[in-house]
């Protein structure tokens, strides 16, 4: 009988170290598709504020977007593309936006999948 409230201990310690790591993972994912979307907002506001290209800073934003904008949201074959005056600013805002959107949705869904 002794035995028996350890292996209760050992079963909620374990229990709690999984909520534990569920919740920590939870958060890093939520974190993380947050700050991809963060990227797109800012590339899509460096087109609308008409940046500067040759600024590292900007160059970095407008590449990491590149690189995160989920394929579809692509400038080189948006979605949706403008003809009128300021097409690609029209253009950039549209796409990284709805792309910024999209993976705060799978965000928060993956978030509150995880969490315990």
């Amino acid at each position: 009988m002794a035995d028996k409230p350890a292996a209760e201990g050992t079963g909620s310690s374990t229990t709690l170290t999984v909520a534990r790591i569920r919740g920590v993972l939870s958060r890093a994912v939520w974190v993380v598709c947050l700050t991809l979307a963060l990227v797109l907002a800012a590339a899509a506001f460096s087109f609308a504020l008409d940046a500067n290209v040759d600024n590292g800073l900007v160059k970095l934003v407008r590449d990491l977007a590149d690189a995160f904008d989920l394929g579809w949201f692509d400038l080189d074959k948006p979605v949706k593309e403008f003809k009128a005056p300021n097409a690609d600013v029209k253009t950039a805002l549209f796409n990284y936006g709805i792309a910024a959107v999209v993976y705060l949705i799978i965000g928060r869904f993956l978030e509150r999948l995880i969490r315990p």
